[in-house]
Protein backbone atom coordinates (compact mmCIF):
# COMPACT_ATOMS: atom_id res chain seq x y z
CA UNK A 1 0.00 0.00 0.00
CA UNK A 2 1.18 3.68 -0.86
CA UNK A 3 2.07 5.79 2.09
CA UNK A 4 -0.74 7.65 4.39
CA UNK A 5 -1.82 10.88 2.91
CA UNK A 6 -1.38 13.38 4.98
CA UNK A 7 -4.46 13.58 7.20
CA UNK A 8 -5.64 10.32 6.27
CA UNK A 9 -7.34 8.30 9.58
CA UNK A 10 -6.01 4.96 10.27
CA UNK A 11 -7.91 2.82 12.52
CA UNK A 12 -7.38 -1.01 13.42
CA UNK A 13 -10.15 -2.61 15.10
CA UNK A 14 -9.21 -6.23 16.74
CA UNK A 15 -11.15 -8.58 17.52
CA UNK A 16 -9.66 -10.73 20.36
CA UNK A 17 -10.02 -14.44 19.61
CA UNK A 18 -12.21 -14.05 17.62
CA UNK A 19 -10.56 -17.13 15.22
CA UNK A 20 -11.69 -20.55 16.13
CA UNK A 21 -11.67 -24.28 14.28
CA UNK A 22 -14.79 -25.54 12.65
CA UNK A 23 -17.71 -26.94 15.01
CA UNK A 24 -20.16 -29.50 13.84
CA UNK A 25 -23.02 -27.72 15.92
CA UNK A 26 -22.99 -25.10 13.25
CA UNK A 27 -22.58 -27.40 9.68
CA UNK A 28 -18.48 -27.45 9.89
CA UNK A 29 -18.35 -23.31 9.81
CA UNK A 30 -16.38 -21.37 12.51
CA UNK A 31 -18.11 -19.28 14.72
CA UNK A 32 -16.37 -15.99 12.84
CA UNK A 33 -17.96 -17.76 9.49
CA UNK A 34 -21.36 -18.60 10.97
CA UNK A 35 -21.72 -15.03 12.65
CA UNK A 36 -23.44 -12.41 10.24
CA UNK A 37 -21.19 -10.28 9.68
CA UNK A 38 -22.35 -7.87 6.37
CA UNK A 39 -19.83 -5.08 7.21
CA UNK A 40 -16.71 -6.97 7.61
CA UNK A 41 -17.67 -8.88 5.01
CA UNK A 42 -18.00 -5.61 2.76
CA UNK A 43 -14.80 -4.47 3.76
CA UNK A 44 -13.38 -7.61 2.70
CA UNK A 45 -15.32 -7.97 -0.97
CA UNK A 46 -13.35 -3.78 -1.63
CA UNK A 47 -10.39 -4.58 0.47
CA UNK A 48 -7.22 -6.72 0.63
CA UNK A 49 -7.64 -9.75 2.51
CA UNK A 50 -5.13 -12.05 3.98
CA UNK A 51 -3.19 -14.13 6.86
CA UNK A 52 -0.65 -12.87 9.15
CA UNK A 53 1.72 -14.60 11.76
CA UNK A 54 1.27 -12.53 14.90
CA UNK A 55 3.05 -14.74 16.93
CA UNK A 56 6.52 -16.01 16.16
CA UNK A 57 7.22 -19.48 16.20
CA UNK A 58 8.89 -20.90 19.52
CA UNK A 59 7.04 -17.83 21.60
CA UNK A 60 3.48 -18.56 23.39
CA UNK A 61 0.28 -17.01 21.66
CA UNK A 62 -0.47 -14.78 24.58
CA UNK A 63 -2.38 -11.87 23.76
CA UNK A 64 0.38 -9.83 24.44
CA UNK A 65 2.58 -11.25 22.32
CA UNK A 66 0.04 -11.00 19.64
CA UNK A 67 -0.83 -7.34 19.90
CA UNK A 68 2.65 -6.28 20.27
CA UNK A 69 3.32 -7.65 16.89
CA UNK A 70 0.47 -6.42 15.45
CA UNK A 71 1.36 -2.65 17.24
CA UNK A 72 4.65 -2.84 14.58
CA UNK A 73 6.90 -4.43 17.48
CA UNK A 74 8.98 -7.44 16.69
CA UNK A 75 8.06 -9.72 19.96
CA UNK A 76 11.63 -11.31 19.87
CA UNK A 77 13.15 -7.96 20.49
CA UNK A 78 10.62 -6.25 22.90
CA UNK A 79 8.93 -9.01 24.51
CA UNK A 80 9.90 -9.14 28.46
CA UNK A 81 6.70 -10.25 29.96
CA UNK A 82 2.66 -9.83 30.19
CA UNK A 83 2.31 -8.53 33.81
CA UNK A 84 5.62 -5.70 33.66
CA UNK A 85 2.97 -4.04 30.77
CA UNK A 86 -0.08 -4.02 33.03
CA UNK A 87 1.70 -2.58 35.53
CA UNK A 88 2.44 0.31 33.19
CA UNK A 89 -1.49 1.15 32.72
CA UNK A 90 -2.23 0.73 36.25
CA UNK A 91 0.47 3.48 37.09
CA UNK A 92 2.55 0.82 38.91
CA UNK A 93 6.62 2.09 38.98
CA UNK A 94 8.91 -1.13 38.14
CA UNK A 95 12.73 -0.35 38.99
CA UNK A 96 14.88 -2.23 37.01
CA UNK A 97 15.60 -5.23 39.61
CA UNK A 98 11.67 -5.59 40.49
CA UNK A 99 9.77 -8.35 38.47
CA UNK A 100 6.09 -7.98 38.11
CA UNK A 101 3.50 -11.05 38.05
CA UNK A 102 -0.33 -11.34 36.71
CA UNK A 103 -2.42 -11.91 40.07
CA UNK A 104 -5.45 -13.15 39.06
CA UNK A 105 -8.34 -14.05 41.50
CA UNK A 106 -9.32 -17.68 40.69
CA UNK A 107 -11.99 -20.44 41.91
CA UNK A 108 -10.29 -23.49 42.99
CA UNK A 109 -12.41 -26.92 44.16
CA UNK A 110 -12.44 -27.53 47.54
CA UNK A 111 -9.88 -30.63 48.42
CA UNK A 112 -8.34 -30.02 51.45
CA UNK A 113 -4.47 -30.57 50.12
CA UNK A 114 -3.56 -27.50 47.67
CA UNK A 115 -2.16 -29.68 44.77
CA UNK A 116 -5.21 -31.99 44.53
CA UNK A 117 -7.78 -28.99 43.64
CA UNK A 118 -9.16 -28.09 40.03
CA UNK A 119 -9.13 -25.04 38.39
CA UNK A 120 -12.78 -24.59 38.36
CA UNK A 121 -12.54 -20.63 37.56
CA UNK A 122 -10.00 -18.72 36.07
CA UNK A 123 -12.04 -15.82 36.65
CA UNK A 124 -13.54 -16.28 39.68
CA UNK A 125 -17.17 -16.11 37.84
CA UNK A 126 -15.82 -12.57 36.60
CA UNK A 127 -15.92 -11.15 39.76
CA UNK A 128 -16.79 -7.37 39.43
CA UNK A 129 -14.12 -5.21 39.91
CA UNK A 130 -15.29 -3.37 43.51
CA UNK A 131 -16.05 -6.97 44.92
CA UNK A 132 -12.25 -7.68 43.88
CA UNK A 133 -10.80 -4.57 45.03
CA UNK A 134 -12.12 -4.89 48.72
CA UNK A 135 -10.54 -8.61 48.52
CA UNK A 136 -7.30 -7.09 46.89
CA UNK A 137 -6.67 -4.76 49.70
CA UNK A 138 -7.04 -7.82 52.51
CA UNK A 139 -4.66 -9.35 50.24
CA UNK A 140 -2.30 -6.33 50.41
CA UNK A 141 -3.07 -5.84 54.18
CA UNK A 142 -2.06 -9.49 55.10
CA UNK A 143 0.03 -10.88 52.60
CA UNK A 144 2.33 -7.26 51.63
CA UNK A 145 4.97 -6.31 52.56
CA UNK A 146 8.65 -4.41 51.47
CA UNK A 147 9.42 -6.96 49.08
CA UNK A 148 5.39 -8.48 47.74
CA UNK A 149 3.62 -5.46 46.59
CA UNK A 150 -0.12 -6.18 45.53
CA UNK A 151 -1.78 -3.47 42.88
CA UNK A 152 -5.59 -3.81 42.52
CA UNK A 153 -6.97 -3.74 38.78
CA UNK A 154 -10.09 -4.97 36.89
CA UNK A 155 -12.20 -8.01 37.80
CA UNK A 156 -10.17 -10.97 38.43
CA UNK A 157 -7.12 -9.08 37.14
CA UNK A 158 -4.54 -7.82 39.41
CA UNK A 159 -0.98 -7.29 39.77
CA UNK A 160 1.69 -8.70 42.30
CA UNK A 161 5.56 -7.09 42.45
CA UNK A 162 8.09 -9.07 43.98
CA UNK A 163 10.99 -5.89 44.71
CA UNK A 164 14.20 -7.37 43.66
CA UNK A 165 12.73 -10.48 42.80
CA UNK A 166 14.79 -13.46 40.66
CA UNK A 167 15.12 -13.11 37.15
CA UNK A 168 11.76 -14.06 35.57
CA UNK A 169 13.56 -17.26 33.53
CA UNK A 170 13.99 -18.58 36.81
CA UNK A 171 10.12 -19.63 36.68
CA UNK A 172 8.10 -21.58 34.90
CA UNK A 173 4.36 -20.48 35.65
CA UNK A 174 0.86 -21.65 33.58
CA UNK A 175 -1.81 -18.88 32.77
CA UNK A 176 -4.74 -20.24 34.53
CA UNK A 177 -7.30 -19.65 31.44
CA UNK A 178 -5.25 -22.72 29.81
CA UNK A 179 -6.05 -25.37 32.64
CA UNK A 180 -9.87 -25.23 33.65
CA UNK A 181 -11.12 -28.25 34.74
CA UNK A 182 -7.71 -29.69 35.29
CA UNK A 183 -6.35 -30.31 39.07
CA UNK A 184 -3.50 -27.69 39.60
CA UNK A 185 -0.78 -30.08 40.51
CA UNK A 186 1.56 -30.15 37.74
CA UNK A 187 0.58 -26.22 36.95
CA UNK A 188 1.92 -25.16 40.32
CA UNK A 189 4.75 -22.81 39.96
CA UNK A 190 8.05 -24.10 38.49
CA UNK A 191 11.93 -23.66 38.77
CA UNK A 192 13.96 -21.21 40.93
CA UNK A 193 12.02 -19.95 44.29
CA UNK A 194 8.89 -21.28 42.73
CA UNK A 195 8.09 -22.50 46.33
CA UNK A 196 7.55 -18.59 47.48
CA UNK A 197 4.64 -18.13 45.05
CA UNK A 198 3.52 -21.05 45.62
CA UNK A 199 3.47 -20.73 49.27
CA UNK A 200 1.42 -17.46 48.61
CA UNK A 201 -1.00 -18.76 46.46
CA UNK A 202 -1.35 -21.67 49.23
CA UNK A 203 -1.69 -19.59 52.32
CA UNK A 204 -4.03 -17.19 50.18
CA UNK A 205 -6.24 -20.46 50.04
CA UNK A 206 -7.05 -20.16 53.74
CA UNK A 207 -7.94 -17.22 54.05
CA UNK A 208 -9.89 -15.96 50.72
CA UNK A 209 -12.83 -18.36 50.98
CA UNK A 210 -14.06 -16.78 54.49
CA UNK A 211 -13.49 -13.11 52.92
CA UNK A 212 -17.04 -11.35 53.49
CA UNK A 213 -17.35 -10.61 49.78
CA UNK A 214 -16.98 -14.63 49.02
CA UNK A 215 -19.39 -14.85 51.67
CA UNK A 216 -21.93 -12.65 49.83
CA UNK A 217 -20.89 -14.49 46.56
CA UNK A 218 -21.24 -18.09 47.51
CA UNK A 219 -24.74 -17.49 49.45
CA UNK A 220 -25.94 -16.34 45.65
CA UNK A 221 -24.71 -19.43 44.25
CA UNK A 222 -21.79 -17.49 42.62
CA UNK A 223 -17.99 -18.53 42.06
CA UNK A 224 -16.00 -17.24 45.08
CA UNK A 225 -12.63 -16.19 44.44
CA UNK A 226 -10.71 -19.10 46.39
CA UNK A 227 -7.34 -18.15 45.62
CA UNK A 228 -4.46 -16.05 44.20
CA UNK A 229 -2.66 -17.42 40.97
CA UNK A 230 0.64 -15.99 39.49
CA UNK A 231 1.49 -15.93 36.04
CA UNK A 232 3.04 -13.40 33.22
CA UNK A 233 6.38 -12.84 34.89
CA UNK A 234 8.99 -10.34 32.94
CA UNK A 235 10.47 -6.94 33.83
CA UNK A 236 10.21 -3.45 33.15
CA UNK A 237 10.00 -2.80 29.06
CA UNK A 238 10.46 -0.34 26.80
CA UNK A 239 9.07 0.76 23.09
CA UNK A 240 9.93 2.78 20.44
CA UNK A 241 8.04 5.93 19.49
CA UNK A 242 4.50 4.84 17.75
CA UNK A 243 4.77 8.60 16.37
CA UNK A 244 8.52 7.90 15.72
CA UNK A 245 8.55 4.72 13.48
CA UNK A 246 4.95 5.94 11.87
CA UNK A 247 4.42 9.78 11.74
CA UNK A 248 1.14 9.52 13.80
CA UNK A 249 -0.50 10.24 17.12
CA UNK A 250 -2.95 8.05 18.27
CA UNK A 251 -4.89 5.82 21.04
CA UNK A 252 -5.40 2.74 22.30
CA UNK A 253 -9.20 1.87 23.19
CA UNK A 254 -9.95 -0.93 25.23
CA UNK A 255 -11.25 -2.50 28.30
CA UNK A 256 -8.28 -4.43 29.38
CA UNK A 257 -5.04 -3.18 31.05
CA UNK A 258 -2.43 -5.36 28.31
CA UNK A 259 -3.43 -3.09 25.83
CA UNK A 260 -3.88 0.35 27.54
CA UNK A 261 0.07 -0.39 29.01
CA UNK A 262 0.82 -1.16 24.91
CA UNK A 263 0.05 1.78 23.80
CA UNK A 264 1.42 3.56 26.69
CA UNK A 265 4.47 2.48 26.11
CA UNK A 266 4.51 3.08 22.44
CA UNK A 267 3.35 6.81 23.47
CA UNK A 268 -0.17 6.58 22.35
CA UNK A 269 -2.81 7.56 24.63
CA UNK A 270 -4.81 5.11 26.65
CA UNK A 271 -8.47 6.10 25.95
CA UNK A 272 -11.29 5.26 28.76
CA UNK A 273 -14.79 4.14 27.94
CA UNK A 274 -17.77 4.14 30.31
CA UNK A 275 -19.27 0.69 30.23
CA UNK A 276 -16.19 -1.34 28.64
CA UNK A 277 -15.96 -4.37 30.90
CA UNK A 278 -13.69 -7.01 28.75
CA UNK A 279 -16.55 -9.50 28.34
CA UNK A 280 -19.87 -9.77 26.08
CA UNK A 281 -21.55 -7.11 28.72
CA UNK A 282 -19.08 -4.32 27.21
CA UNK A 283 -19.93 -1.12 25.63
CA UNK A 284 -19.50 -1.88 22.12
CA UNK A 285 -20.69 0.76 20.16
CA UNK A 286 -19.57 3.24 23.14
CA UNK A 287 -15.59 2.49 21.64
CA UNK A 288 -16.56 3.25 18.18
CA UNK A 289 -18.42 6.46 19.19
CA UNK A 290 -15.29 6.99 21.56
CA UNK A 291 -12.85 6.16 18.32
CA UNK A 292 -14.40 8.78 16.08
CA UNK A 293 -14.56 11.32 18.93
CA UNK A 294 -11.00 11.15 19.06
CA UNK A 295 -10.46 11.15 15.31
CA UNK A 296 -12.47 14.61 15.22
CA UNK A 297 -10.22 15.71 17.74
CA UNK A 298 -7.30 15.79 15.75
CA UNK A 299 -5.30 12.34 16.30
CA UNK A 300 -4.37 10.42 13.58
CA UNK A 301 -4.45 6.72 14.59
CA UNK A 302 -6.75 4.68 16.55
CA UNK A 303 -6.49 1.13 17.79
CA UNK A 304 -9.78 -0.58 19.08
CA UNK A 305 -9.52 -3.53 21.11
CA UNK A 306 -12.74 -5.49 21.85
CA UNK A 307 -11.54 -8.43 24.53
CA UNK A 308 -15.26 -10.46 24.24
CA UNK A 309 -14.71 -12.92 21.81
CA UNK A 310 -12.01 -14.09 23.72
CA UNK A 311 -13.52 -14.63 27.28
CA UNK A 312 -16.25 -16.52 25.40
CA UNK A 313 -13.95 -19.04 24.18
CA UNK A 314 -11.46 -19.42 27.74
CA UNK A 315 -15.49 -20.00 29.00
CA UNK A 316 -16.33 -22.60 26.17
CA UNK A 317 -19.35 -20.50 25.53
CA UNK A 318 -20.30 -20.83 21.50
CA UNK A 319 -23.25 -18.64 21.81
CA UNK A 320 -21.53 -15.98 23.54
CA UNK A 321 -19.09 -16.08 20.81
CA UNK A 322 -21.13 -15.81 17.74
CA UNK A 323 -22.63 -12.63 19.83
CA UNK A 324 -19.31 -11.45 20.88
CA UNK A 325 -18.23 -11.29 16.93
CA UNK A 326 -22.06 -10.07 15.82
CA UNK A 327 -21.92 -7.24 17.98
CA UNK A 328 -18.34 -6.24 16.68
CA UNK A 329 -19.22 -6.11 13.53
CA UNK A 330 -22.64 -4.20 13.77
CA UNK A 331 -21.52 -1.64 16.11
CA UNK A 332 -18.16 -1.59 16.40
CA UNK A 333 -16.90 -1.69 12.35
CA UNK A 334 -20.52 -0.99 11.29
CA UNK A 335 -20.50 2.36 13.47
CA UNK A 336 -16.66 3.12 12.41
CA UNK A 337 -17.28 2.92 8.64
CA UNK A 338 -19.87 5.16 8.86
CA UNK A 339 -18.40 7.55 10.87
CA UNK A 340 -14.94 7.68 8.68
CA UNK A 341 -17.13 8.39 5.87
CA UNK A 342 -16.93 12.13 7.08
CA UNK A 343 -12.82 12.43 6.64
CA UNK A 344 -11.65 12.70 3.07
CA UNK A 345 -9.31 9.77 3.49
CA UNK A 346 -9.22 7.10 5.72
CA UNK A 347 -7.64 3.49 5.95
CA UNK A 348 -9.28 0.60 8.10
CA UNK A 349 -7.62 -2.63 9.26
CA UNK A 350 -9.64 -5.32 10.88
CA UNK A 351 -8.29 -8.68 11.93
CA UNK A 352 -7.97 -11.02 15.47
CA UNK A 353 -4.88 -11.54 17.57
CA UNK A 354 -4.85 -15.54 18.03
CA UNK A 355 -7.47 -17.95 17.76
CA UNK A 356 -9.13 -18.93 20.69
CA UNK A 357 -10.72 -22.09 19.79
CA UNK A 358 -13.73 -23.09 21.94
CA UNK A 359 -12.82 -26.97 22.42
CA UNK A 360 -9.48 -25.68 23.92
CA UNK A 361 -10.52 -22.61 25.75
CA UNK A 362 -7.09 -21.59 25.51
CA UNK A 363 -5.35 -19.57 22.72
CA UNK A 364 -3.68 -21.60 19.81
CA UNK A 365 -0.74 -19.93 17.32
CA UNK A 366 -2.08 -20.10 13.89
CA UNK A 367 -1.88 -17.26 11.25
CA UNK A 368 -5.02 -14.96 12.05
CA UNK A 369 -7.69 -13.14 8.77
CA UNK A 370 -6.99 -9.82 8.28
CA UNK A 371 -8.79 -7.43 5.86
CA UNK A 372 -7.38 -3.75 4.97
CA UNK A 373 -9.76 -1.07 3.03
CA UNK A 374 -8.24 2.16 1.73
CA UNK A 375 -10.78 4.65 1.01
CA UNK A 376 -9.07 7.13 -0.71
CA UNK A 377 -7.45 4.80 -3.49
CA UNK A 378 -9.35 1.79 -3.48
CA UNK A 379 -8.28 -1.83 -3.72
CA UNK A 380 -10.11 -4.00 -6.60
CA UNK A 381 -12.33 -7.14 -5.60
CA UNK A 382 -10.42 -9.45 -2.86
CA UNK A 383 -10.66 -13.25 -3.49
CA UNK A 384 -13.32 -13.60 -0.92
CA UNK A 385 -16.25 -12.51 -0.45
CA UNK A 386 -16.34 -13.05 3.64
CA UNK A 387 -14.24 -12.51 6.23
CA UNK A 388 -13.22 -15.67 8.17
CA UNK A 389 -10.10 -17.84 9.37
CA UNK A 390 -8.77 -20.97 7.23
CA UNK A 391 -10.05 -20.00 3.99
CA UNK A 392 -8.99 -21.73 0.96
CA UNK A 393 -10.31 -19.01 -1.59
CA UNK A 394 -7.65 -16.64 0.06
CA UNK A 395 -5.06 -18.63 1.77
CA UNK A 396 -4.04 -20.35 -1.37
CA UNK A 397 -4.05 -17.63 -3.64
CA UNK A 398 -4.19 -14.29 -1.41
CA UNK A 399 -1.75 -12.22 1.04
CA UNK A 400 0.46 -14.43 3.85
CA UNK A 401 2.54 -11.74 6.19
CA UNK A 402 4.57 -14.32 7.86
CA UNK A 403 6.22 -11.52 10.24
CA UNK A 404 3.20 -10.33 12.11
CA UNK A 405 5.24 -7.21 13.36
CA UNK A 406 5.35 -6.18 9.59
CA UNK A 407 1.67 -5.58 8.75
CA UNK A 408 1.36 -2.11 10.41
CA UNK A 409 3.74 -1.01 7.97
CA UNK A 410 2.26 -2.55 5.18
CA UNK A 411 -0.90 -1.29 6.65
CA UNK A 412 0.52 2.43 7.28
CA UNK A 413 2.52 2.28 3.58
CA UNK A 414 5.70 2.61 6.13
Amino acid sequence: MDAVKKDAKCVVILGDGMPDYPIAELGGKTPLAYARTPNMDKLVRRGEMGTVRTVPMGMLPGSDVANLSILGYDPQRYYTGRAPIEAVAMGVELAEEDVAFRCNLVTLSNEKVYEYKNMLDYSAGEISTAEAQEIMKDVGDRLGNIVFNYYPGVSYRHLMVWRGGPEPDAFKLTPPHDITGEEIAVFLPQGENAEVLQGIMEESSTFLPDHPVNKKRAALDLPVANSLWFWGEGKKPRLDSFAGKYGLEGAVISAVDLIKGLGLLAGLEAVDVPGATGNINTDFRGKAQKALEKLREGLDFIFVHVEAPDEAGHHGDLQAKIKAIEEIDEKVVGEVMRGLDEFADYRLLVLADHPTPLILRTHTEEPVPFCMYNKGEGLGESLSNRYGEFSENYVAGGIYIEKGHTLMGRFLGR
